[in-house]
């Protein structure tokens, strides 16, 4: 099985080598700028689980405001695939910093408005339908933001460290998950129940504007990684790269979307709609002991998640992603007999477990993974349909999907966990088929990590007239 590897540039017109400031800088800029992203995004999933369905569904029964509210909250994944093919074409033809400071713009505008839509009681249905609209315009920006800081990540990554460089960009989801949930807890805390469900909950949105205005002044500092300046210098950019990737790479595009269902289902799970079952089964001080859990797996998750890129890099990524596959599709069943009756003074610590290590094993090593899946003229766009095709049916309906599994189970979760042990399975057969050039250089095959780009590109044909790589 090819491996990639990095393509070169024409002889006298080499890019300079990413400097250890420089790598820095990167990996800054893409925690903080997904980060930002995430917060935005993250907002809707938490105001869907606690505000929206009395909102802009008051005229139906709480449960069914609930399942109405996460079917908004799954639009924005239904959008996610056609950023990245947005932007996956555009990054691979004129680079990956242009496009994330594009998405970045979208999003804080998408996410500030939506501090501002009028509710049901006020305009009735149109309320919805521009809420759902700036919902999608969150969706298009995701799309586009998550491949491209994978990218500027990983390909100014030294070659033994990109599964740490790229847990960076992993980091943004803790990060705005926990400014999120920090922000909202925060409001509400100070301004009272009634008062945060009146109004009060559009104020974190309506903050949006000030955390984006910040992430663009760091984002706006880095440069394209030496690889892909020196694939444009050759000429060797592809004219359709989202096509290209389709053709000549579905194996890889199929292997990411799988390796993106059981961990995102599971995090849906944890930070989204064990808020809701928390309110059902426990009432308001479950819902309270759920925020709170929320906070600390997502502040603790800024260090397991690069432990977890880092030791990736030692070991492989295929057998992590394996082992916490199968803790996921066991571990979820107790999981959900604790929520039911288990003491909510320990809840963050249960919670901690399924978070930080049975989830962040997988997520963490993720955009290195992703990312050694295709050559560098096809990666923003490969990579980013595996991607967001895989969140759609994880993340993106697991919320709904939870909270219809739990009504036809008569309030009891067992058909929602069996779903995760469906998951669970199809991310193992996934992992089974990627290509790991890690654990490939750690058993003695240091060439297969070396580089990254081309090798993938060799079984592939090359437009016409365009240099091929020089021999080393």
């Amino acid at each position: 099985m090819p491996t990639p590897s990095t393509v070169t540039a024409p002889p006298g017109r080499p890019a300079a080598p990413s400097t250890t400031a420089t790598r820095r800088r990167v990996a800054l800029a893409s925690f903080v700028g997904t980060t930002v992203e995430y917060y935005d995004f993250y907002l809707y999933a938490t105001a869907s689980a606690l505000v929206f369905a009395p909102t802009f569904f008051p005229s139906v029964t709480p449960a069914v405001g609930v399942i109405a509210s996460f079917a908004t909250y799954g639009v924005g994944f239904v959008a996610r695939p056609l950023g990245g093919v947005i932007a996956g074409h555009l990054g691979d033809r004129i680079g990956r910093k242009k496009l994330l400071v594009a998405s970045l713009v979208l999003m804080g505008i998408a996410s500030t408005l939506i501090g501002v839509v009028p509710s049901a009681a006020t305009i009735g249905v149109g309320a919805v339908v521009a809420l759902v609209f700036l919902r999608l315009l969150q969706g298009v920006a995701a799309g586009a933001e998550w491949g491209g800081s994978a990218l500027l990540s990983v390909e100014h990554a030294p070659e033994r460290h990109r599964g740490l460089f790229g847990a960076f960009t992993q980091m943004g989801s803790a990060g705005g998950m926990l400014l999120a949930t920090g922000v909202f807890t925060l409001v509400r805390s100070l301004l009272g129940t009634e008062v945060f469900l009146a109004w009060g909950w559009r104020l974190p949105f309506l903050f949006s504007a000030v955390i984006v205005a910040v992430g663009l002044v760091i984002r706006l500092g880095v440069q394209d990684a030496p690889v892909f300046q020196e694939l444009r210098a050759s000429g060797g950019v592809e004219r359709f790269p989202v096509w290209q990737a389709i053709r000549h790479h579905p194996r890889a595009i199929l292997v990411t979307a799988g390796l993106r269902l059981v961990q995102p289902a599971l995090y849906s799970i944890l930070t989204t709609y064990s808020l809701t079952y928390l309110a059902a089964v426990r009432g308001p001080s479950g819902s309270d002991a759920g925020l709170q859990a929320v906070l600390v797996i997502s502040a603790v998750s800024l260090v397991s998640t690069p432990f977890w890129g880092w030791l990736s890099d030692r070991v492989g990524r295929r057998v992590l992603t394996i082992w916490s596959a199968v803790g996921i599709a066991v571990l979820i069943w107790p999981f959900f007999a604790f929520l039911d009756a288990g003491p909510l003074v320990l809840l963050p610590l249960v919670a901690l477990i399924g978070m930080c290590v049975f989830h962040d094993s997988i997520y963490g090593p993720q955009a290195a993974w992703f990312a050694e899946q295709f050559p560098t003229g096809r990666r923003y766009s490969g990579m980013s349909l595996g991607y967001q095709i895989g969140s759609i049916f994880s993340v993106g309906l697991t919320p709904l999907l939870a909270a219809v599994f739990v009504e036809l189970g008569g309030g009891s979760p067992w058909i929602l966990c069996g779903y995760l042990g469906v998951y669970a399975v199809l991310t193992i057969v996934a992992a089974v088929f990627a290509v790991d050039p890690a654990a490939r250089a750690r058993a003695g095959g240091g060439g297969a990590a070396r580089d990254l780009g081309d090798r993938a590109t060799s079984a592939a044909p090359r437009r016409p007239g365009t240099p091929g790589p020089r021999r080393r």
